[in-house]
């Protein structure tokens, strides 16, 4: 399947009307938005089956990896903000001091207004949706740009919108980089674009032309720590599973391996256990071993493997876009593989010796961009203290991946792997502004800050 691009006259149309409609105050109403919610929540259960065959055809996902990675997240994050909507758009009391008697204070919560939302092929219904769901619930509308490199889902999803809401206030458009371009050169009063940190910087410099706020959620090599005091049959399980899931298309895979050598050979010959016992022993015949997306992308991995020695893996069909999961080392840190996000099942792997362990292991991820993630397998204590000295946009303790999962904390990246936060309340905080109100009174009217400022010096001793 292939998408046709969404012509400019129509995008230019859908813009002014969902400009029009926002302008009527349609969506102001926190009953409005969870009626759209409450769409949003039926069109993904009478849509699932056709989601989840369209990811099989584009990505290989099973069943269960995208109801796990993709629908049910979406799902959760619609219930959270059905849920919480009304109180969120409640205005907030706020303390207000003596010098401004008799003023009241308020801040009050209004949508940001027409959004666009842009999204990536590898995880391409909740990080369309899951940003929808907080324009849909801080009262926004919105203009939706599925990725073209999964043109089945794209289409699946170009189909459930528009089969529930009008076009006026949530659409969808389709096409490649010359549709994103178009897009890019209309105003909005937010974007939320989830992608690579090269295509980040386009979307901020084409923002900055109309001082349009940005949300980036970007990626970078996030590494893997394992110390000498991990569980090691558990680390190289749980490493396993985050690195092999979606094929290691995934924004927030561990990306390259940081080992201590004392437990290096252990870890090594436990993931390659871990890698059967996830995918069995003909990992290209398990149904939820992903597939890399397309040509290109199947053939930057392949450069990968000369970077270094492969230790395990390897093997390949360009055919059907198989790539095993691979782990190379002997890799010198400035060659690509260990200085471009991977995106893909290859490991490489970084060996510390030093007794100062901690001590080279933060100089080592504090000496490179900040990633999107950070995992650390090792004491708990040990694990706080890396975290304490580094930065990432999140981090696990002993696991990876999860911290995506839990709608009450915040998910985003800092510095080179984005900026801004969403998922729970922080999506309706995303899609808002926070808007200071200050109510006076009118019963008394206090001279003092007029001029000529009589009793200065009294007024003054309250400032």
């Amino acid at each position: 399947m292939q998408l046709t691009n969404t012509p400019e006259e129509r995008i230019s149309g859908i813009i002014e009307a969902q400009r029009a409609y926002f302008k009527s105050g349609a969506t102001l109403d926190p009953k409005f938005r969870k009626e759209m919610l409450q769409r949003l929540a039926a069109g993904m259960k009478d849509w699932e089956s056709r989601i989840c065959d369209a990811l099989r055809i584009d990505l290989h996902k099973s069943y269960q990896e995208a109801v796990l990675t993709e629908t049910s997240i979406v799902n959760e994050e619609i219930r959270t903000h059905l849920q919480h909507v009304c109180r969120w758009s409640r205005p907030q009391r706020a303390c207000t001091p003596l010098k401004m008697f008799p003023s009241r204070s308020r801040i009050v919560k209004e949508p940001l207004g027409n959004t666009l939302i842009i999204s990536p092929w590898n995880y391409p219904v909740q990080l369309l949706l899951n940003p929808l769901v907080g324009a849909i619930s801080s009262g926004c509308t919105a203009i939706l740009k599925p990725s073209p490199y999964v043109p089945t889902v794209s289409r699946v999803i170009e189909e459930m919108v528009s089969s529930i809401f009008e076009e006026r206030y949530v659409a969808v458009v389709q096409g490649n980089r010359d549709v994103n371009s178009y897009l890019l050169s209309q105003r909005f009063d937010l974007i939320f674009f989830t992608g690579s940190p090269s295509l980040g910087k386009t979307v901020m410099k084409a923002a900055s032309k109309y001082l349009t706020p940005v949300i980036l959620e970007l990626g970078g090599k996030s590494p893997c720590i394992v110390d000498r005091k991990a569980d090691i049959r558990t680390a190289a399980k749980r490493i396993a599973w985050g690195k092999t899931l979606n094929c290691g298309q995934t924004c927030i895979a561990p990306d390259y391996l940081i080992l201590h050598s004392e437990v290096k050979d252990e870890f090594i010959r436990e993931y390659k256990l871990a890698i059967n016992e996830l995918h069995g022993e003909n990992i290209q015949e398990d149904e939820h071993y992903g597939r890399i997306v397309n040509a290109k992308a199947f053939e930057r991995l392949e450069g990968y493997l000369s970077n270094g020695d492969v230790i395990f893996g390897g093997q390949r069909d360009r055919e059907s876009r198989y790539f095993s999961p691979t782990l190379i080392d002997n890799v010198p840190l400035d060659s690509p593989v260990m200085t471009e996000e991977i995106f893909g099942p290859i490991f490489p792997i970084v060996t510390i010796s030093d007794n100062n362990f901690i001590d080279k292991v933060v100089e080592f991820v504090t000496s490179r961009e900040k990633p999107l993630a950070l995992y650390y397998f090792g004491s708990e204590r040990d694990g706080r203290e890396v975290v304490r000295r580094t930065s990432s946009g999140g981090c696990c303790i002993n696991d990876t991946i999860m911290h995506i999962a839990n709608a009450k904390v915040p998910f985003g990246g800092v510095g080179n792997s984005g900026m801004g936060h969403y998922h729970g309340r922080e999506s309706f905080e995303a899609f808002s502004h926070r808007r200071s109100l200050i109510t006076t009174g009118t019963w008394i009217d206090l001279p003092f800050r007029y001029m000529p400022y009589r009793m200065f010096s009294l007024v003054k001793k309250i400032l």
